[in-house]
């Protein structure tokens, strides 16, 4: 495994976030469009977690993300950050997310 130094670190920015909509991207059984709530502003997040969530049940939690990642378009839609996951047991994504409810925008330190 490569390793960075805190230097390199500290210029990822992870924070907290409020799933506001979620809804599956057409023509894809894996990926979802996220709208979040990042505080002050709101961002679309397109994930491949569709295999494992199913929209409904992800609007009003908060999860993790990394805020500061170039925007990359997905079958031509914008994400603007990137969701955090594990892989769980049977390899479907588990979301990480604070085990209490923080203010939005929270940084991850």
């Amino acid at each position: 495994m490569a390793t960075i130094n805190y230097d390199q670190f500290k210029q990822t920015e992870l924070k907290v976030v409020k799933i506001l909509e979620a809804e599956r991207v057409e023509d894809s059984d894996k990926l979802l469009r996220l709208k979040v709530a990042l505080g002050d502003s709101e961002r679309q997040i397109i994930a491949g977690i569709g295999k494992a969530y199913e929209p409904a049940t992800l609007v009003g939690r908060q999860i993790v993300i990394v805020a500061n990642l170039e925007p990359r378009s997905l079958m031509g839609l914008e994400s603007q950050g990137m969701i955090l996951a594990a892989h769980g047991e049977n390899g479907e994504a588990v979301l990480l997310s604070p085990d209490k409810e923080v203010p939005v925008g929270s940084e991850i330190s």
